[in-house]
């Protein structure tokens, strides 16, 4: 296994850029979730690791030796499709075995790697089958297992999961954590879906735009995202934003909206009357208590517990509680929301640092 290191890296196609200044760190062993929505320029940062998209500023250094004009085979990475790309004529064996064969391993060394990947996969009874034969999960099975079985200095994993249905790609979740715990790898994953990110990775890196927003662990950027675009982008449901002004009434801090007011506990020092974004998750909100007034719009029963959609002075917002409400629509509600879950932000999307952070 081997650091990357990426620094100032760029990509353009023609007078288009893609990818602005990207700088990354991965240690040795780590696994890093690239997560953003389509376009964010995240796949094709994971193809310029691997060598399949060039260059266009900046470098790019696998276990310490500058790669940026090294072929792919050079690089010594390994690569997980989202299609898979098994050979349909050759068996599952035969399909892990072609890496090594190509390098002209010798045939038993080459049966022990396949052996040893496919415990590790489960796949032990399916080296004998072609692909059609086989589930989507046991396709993408194999081909991890056709990457393992290289021993490379890290792997790329390109949205792997995104042809599977969703309890298959949640039991395929567990599989891939479990294999990067037992291989100690490297390990590079891109993924749209926010939910893989939050349960596989060590670290996020958030993009957008073709811009890194904000680098960190799963709960560091689900409880102090950087700006509006991480605030709104990890955690399901989404994050509850709504406009208000910072004053100051009778010497406390307070955040004014059209129907409503909201006292912090800390004043963060803003100018009296700076525009923000204040933000607060659905888990987060109160109901059946508190001083403010929400009417019901809608409630979706997710069996684990309910959302709520409620109006609140004009303003939509969404609620989650571990109850299952027995309300009917237009129900009046009190609720609250908590000063220390709020999340506020300034005019340019920033977050606003509070003191009790």
């Amino acid at each position: 296994m081997s650091a990357i290191e990426i620094s100032h890296l760029s990509k353009r196609y023609g007078t288009t850029p893609v990818l602005d200044d990207v700088n990354l760190s991965v240690a040795a062993g780590e696994f890093i979730v690239l997560v953003g929505p389509s376009g964010c320029g995240k796949s094709t940062l994971l193809r310029m690791i691997a060598g399949l998209e060039v260059v266009s500023a900046g470098q790019i250094r696998i276990g310490g030796t500058l790669v940026n004009d090294l072929p792919p085979k050079a690089r010594d990475i390994a690569m997980v499709f989202q299609s898979y790309a098994l050979y349909p004529h050759m068996s599952v064996a035969e399909n892990m075995a072609y890496s090594l064969r190509l390098r002209h391993i010798s045939r038993q060394r080459i049966e022990t790697a396949i052996n040893a990947a496919a415990e590790k996969l489960g796949l032990g009874a399916l080296l004998g089958r072609k692909p059609r034969a086989l589930s989507g999960g046991q396709r993408q099975r194999v081909a991890m297992g056709r990457a393992i079985v290289r021993k490379p200095k890290a792997f790329l994993f390109d949205e792997p999961l995104s042809n599977l249905d969703a309890r298959l790609r949640e039991h395929m979740r567990a599989e891939i954590k479990k294999l990067h715990r037992e291989l100690g790898a490297t390990l590079i994953y891109v993924t749209h879906d926010q939910i893989e990110a939050m349960t596989l990775a060590d670290r996020i890196v958030a993009m957008h735009a073709g811009r890194v927003q904000q680098i960190g662990s799963p709960l560091e950027l689900y409880d102090r995202p950087a700006n509006l675009f991480v605030a709104g982008f990890i955690g399901s449901p989404a994050m509850n934003m709504f406009p208000a002004l910072f004053s100051r009434r009778d010497g406390r801090a307070t955040l004014v909206h059209a129907g409503f007011a909201l006292a912090l506990e800390h004043d963060p020092g803003l100018a009296e009357g700076m525009p923000l974004t204040v933000g607060i998750r659905p888990e987060h909100i109160v109901l059946g208590t508190g001083r403010l007034q929400g009417v019901v719009d809608l409630l979706e029963p997710t069996g684990l517990g309910t959302i709520a959609h409620l109006q609140l002075a004009g303003t939509a917002v969404k609620a989650f509680c571990l109850e299952r409400l027995p309300l009917a629509i237009s129900t009046s509600l009190k609720m609250d929301l908590p000063a220390q879950r709020l999340h506020l932000f300034d005019a340019e999307g920033a977050r606003v640092a509070q003191q009790h952070e």
